[in-house]
């Protein structure tokens, strides 16, 4: 079976940055005082257009849209937490938990995919309203989706409410999987994105981080769609493995799109795992967004199917 056509969107910084708020939940965040918030800004920059360069030599149709420089948004560089593209036509907004975030939702970032990826949208799901409840669900951060047998893998935390997990869901027609982790001082892993990825042939899993009463059922989940599981250890996680997109492009090609942190942390039998599952590494060196940011490369990219039907 030939892998959908899809289409990456991208928001380039203009103000990125430490964000205390975010930080109290994220433990992959890192302040640095070696660098100013105009060096972080520009290094982020930098590091951007090195990852949009890696993508337009692969072939993948790309969408990018360009911050606003006020209000200032330290996280606008991860636009897969607010918003997300289906291939029904289906928009969806989401609930940000912290404040300072929810200025980086913009129409005009839907509205440059549409543009530059004519992406048709038919239907509008917004979330954003259960931000006066206390309920998050930050996209695509929250959510690692299975599209092939539709369903949703997602991990309790405070930015991921488990019920509207089930309201996504529903609305979505998606099979909804909840499960518990935690990074080893106890905190829940704030995205589930940084603790498990899902290629075509092969899903990227933190077992160590899950809880242990429900290891076996994830991966007997994983394994029932035809999956082999590359189980990641806890230092690969803290380098951003888990945080892996597999992005095919037009020649049929399969990109494991990945920071350079995040390959370097794969052993020689991952690798070969890789190599198995026709996973080409796309590898991006974007140190400081990692540090100052807590995400990778996965937290940059909002998925946009092209090829739209009634799936």
């Amino acid at each position: 079976m030939s892998a959908p056509i899809t289409g990456l969107c991208l928001v380039e910084p203009a103000a990125f940055g430490f964000n205390a708020q975010t930080a109290t939940t994220n433990r992959f965040q890192q302040a640095t005082p070696r660098l100013s918030a105009a060096d972080a800004a520009a290094a982020a920059r930098r590091e951007f257009s090195a990852l949009v360069a890696g993508l337009r030599r692969a072939g993948i149709p790309l969408a990018i849209a360009e911050d606003t420089p006020q209000p200032p948004k330290p996280d606008a560089v991860f636009p897969n937490n607010w918003v997300s593209f289906h291939a029904d036509g289906t928009v969806v907004l989401y609930p940000m938990h912290d404040p300072v975030r929810r200025a980086e939702r913009r129409e005009t970032v839907i509205q440059q995919v549409k543009r530059q990826l004519d992406f048709i949208e038919r239907r509008r799901v917004d979330l954003t309203i259960e931000e006066e409840n206390g309920r998050f669900l930050e996209g695509t951060g929250s959510l690692v989706l299975d599209h092939r047998e539709r369903v949703a893998y997602a991990c309790r935390s405070p930015r991921t409410s488990p019920d509207l997990l089930a309201e996504w869901a529903r609305l979505m027609d998606y099979e909804p999987f909840l499960f518990d982790a935690a990074t080893p001082d106890g905190v829940p892993v704030y995205h589930t994105n940084v603790v498990m990825w899902i290629g075509t042939d092969i899903a990227g899993v933190g077992l160590e981080w899950v809880d242990r009463d429900q290891r076996d059922a994830l991966v007997e989940r994983l394994q029932a769609s035809g999956r082999d599981v590359l189980a990641l250890g806890g230092e690969q996680l803290f380098s951003f493995a888990g945080n892996m997109l597999e992005v095919p492009s037009p020649d049929g090609t399969r990109h494991l799109v990945m920071s350079a942190r995040a390959a370097a942390a794969l052993d020689e039998t991952q690798e070969a795992q890789l190599r198995r599952a026709l996973c080409e590494p796309l590898v991006a060196d974007i140190p400081v967004i990692e540090q100052l940011g807590g995400g990778s490369v996965r937290c940059m990219l909002a998925e946009v199917p092209l090829a739209q039907g009634a799936a």
